[in-house]
């Protein structure tokens, strides 16, 4: 990375992963190019003896075109200077990362605990590899209190998302860690939601740290990305060996796109965060509303942690509206600025309503009938979004 004299983020991640200077023409691209290759060469045997060796003790080495050239490389320096770590390790999707975490840190006998809050697939990851691969998989509200019963003479790993998916559960980081190094366990993160930028797991005591890139890392709705990222040396060993060993690569040209949003990462999280405010207020007016989960929107639960841990906030919040079934769907299909899907973390506003079975696995679900519609607040004009939550919600009540 170039030498910036701060400390500031917004700055290094303007500067991280950047072209060298060409030795001949002394010069170089603004935007690094992207290197796509499947194939490395090396200009003796010597060299590439050299390049084996420094592998084998765990530097970043290519040797073969799945683990990526200068692009590559990039982007694991800019996951670093997110994260605050020494290695990240990049993988095809969020889950595929998930996947590492779980894969390189358990082996068969071992037991997890993980956060009942987290992203859903990862309880499909349980039921359709982990099970088969005889690792055991228990799930309970990630408070100190609730998961001392919880610990097993095999428990190994402390799994958990803050916040928690669906619902925006923030969770005490800093009393999970101090739990987990009591119990001798790994603690995991999934922080997808801070991307790095308004929230440090590792800062707070987590060991490991999980995000989709795929969301506000890209910040385009154009890529699939995951990355793994770890300080201690014992659990960068076991990612680089794991990740070498299943055979994970991602293209180059969405390594070079990935790059590209994080450039723009900090002014479109700030915009996401003050329109998803903005919504909030709006949300908290109608009389439909029950309850809004957005930890930055001082009526959350959450609220006082999320002040406490995070650096900013996003565009993610959940609503519980005194809506039936048939109501909600109405609702749904009346926005016509917010488009019906699963992802977030794009320019765009999305929309998606949340079935009851999934919440019910949620300890922080507090029950009843009403609906709980999730929204991505994108880029949008917010007079506009607010203005399109407003005529949708008066169809669903006329």
């Amino acid at each position: 990375m170039a030498h910036t004299g701060t400390t500031r983020l917004e700055t290094q991640l303007l500067h991280s992963g950047i072209a060298e200077f060409n030795p001949k023409t002394q010069s170089a691209p603004v935007a690094l190019p992207s290197m796509r290759t499947s194939t490395v060469r090396f200009a003796s045997l010597e060299a590439l003896d050299h390049a084996l060796a420094d592998k084998a003790d765990g530097e970043r080495i290519a040797t073969y075109g799945r683990s990526g050239m200068d692009t590559h490389a990039a982007l694991e320096e800019v996951f670093c200077e997110l994260e605050g770590t020494q290695r990240a390790f990049l993988a095809p999707s969020g889950l595929s990362a998930v996947t590492l975490v779980f894969m390189a840190l358990l082996n068969a006998g071992d037991h997890v605990i993980v956060a009942d809050c987290v992203y859903g697939p990862v309880r499909h990851l349980d039921k359709t590899v982990l099970r088969r691969m005889g690792i055991e998989v228990s799930y309970c509200r990630a408070e100190p209190g609730a998961l001392e019963s919880q610990v097993r003479p095999n428990t190994r790993m402390l799994y958990v998302e803050s916040p928690g998916s669906l619902l925006m559960e923030m969770l005490d980081l800093p009393a999970l860690a101090e739990f987990a190094r009591r119990h001798k366990l790994v603690l995991a993160a999934d922080n997808t939601w801070g991307a790095g930028y308004v929230y440090r797991p590792l800062d707070l005591g987590v060991d490991v740290s999980a995000v989709a890139g795929t969301k506000y890392i890209g910040g385009h709705s154009d890529l699939m990305l995951g990355a793994v990222m770890a300080n201690d040396p014992e659990l960068v060993r076991r990612l680089n060996e794991t990740h070498y060993a299943m055979g994970y690569s991602i293209s180059a040209d969405d390594a070079w796109l990935a790059l590209r949003g994080v450039r723009t990462l900090p002014i479109r999280m700030r915009q996401h965060a003050e329109n998803a405010l903005r919504v909030c207020e709006f949300l908290a007016s109608r009389p439909e509303t029950a309850r809004i989960y957005h930890p930055a929107w001082p009526q959350d639960p959450g609220h006082a942690l999320w002040q406490r841990d995070c650096h900013g906030s996003n565009g993610m919040l959940s609503v519980e509206l005194a809506l039936d079934h048939a109501q909600a769907r109405r609702f749904v299909n009346a926005l016509t600025l917010y488009g019906i899907g699963y992802s977030w973390g794009g320019f765009e506003s999305l929309v998606q309503l949340v079935e009851h079975a999934p919440l019910t696995q949620h300890s922080y679900w507090g029950g009843g009938d009403n609906a709980v519609v999730r929204l991505h607040i994108g880029l949008e004009a917010v007079e506009d979004l607010v203005a399109d939550l407003a005529q949708a919600l008066d169809k669903a009540r006329a």
